[in-house]
């Protein structure tokens, strides 16, 4: 059975949904109504198995952290897990862009599309920094939480002034 915390932050309230175990976090995401990953049902509320993860969020939105050390959950396709690991890789006030990333992964031009599905099915936002992927001309294009929060998440990581 999953369980849930909420963590404040200057997004607002992001939502942790997993099962109570180090190795159990399956979502990450910004507590919004109309927000996709918000689950109808995440549980019984249980800060316990989220305390470090929690305190590693306040870190980072208070400019101390650079790099979280989690372990989610595994879920998704093995493209999906290859996009995601890609991204995982992206340093802490880097950006790339998706044709880059799809570049990078050996991809085709026709595949890059599909690169970037697998990027915005990425349930741990923030945590894997899907928020550092923009478009060819560095514009901040496509996420899942708003681009509100995609320039407050690059300004927060010096990225953007």
């Amino acid at each position: 059975m999953n369980v849930h915390t909420t963590v404040s932050g200057p997004l607002g309230e992001l939502l942790l949904v997993g099962r109570p175990t180090q190795e159990g976090l399956e979502l990450v995401s910004l507590t919004l109504p109309t927000h996709r990953w918000t689950p109808l049902d995440p549980g019984p509320r249980d800060d316990g198995p989220f305390r470090a993860l929690r305190e590693q969020l306040d870190a980072y939105f208070a400019g101390d952290l650079k790099e979280f050390s989690y372990t989610p959950a595994l879920s998704g396709t093995a493209f999906q897990r290859q996009v995601w690991a890609a991204l995982d890789a992206l340093p802490y006030g880097a950006t790339t862009t998706y044709g880059r990333l799809n570049a990078a992964l050996g991809g085709s031009p026709a595949r890059a599309r599909a690169v970037g599905v697998a990027i915005g099915a990425n349930p741990v936002s923030i945590l894997r920094p899907c928020h550092r992927v923009v478009g060819s001309n560095g514009s901040l294009t496509g996420y899942a939480g708003g681009l509100d929060a995609k320039r407050a998440l690059l300004t927060l990581e010096g990225v953007l002034l």
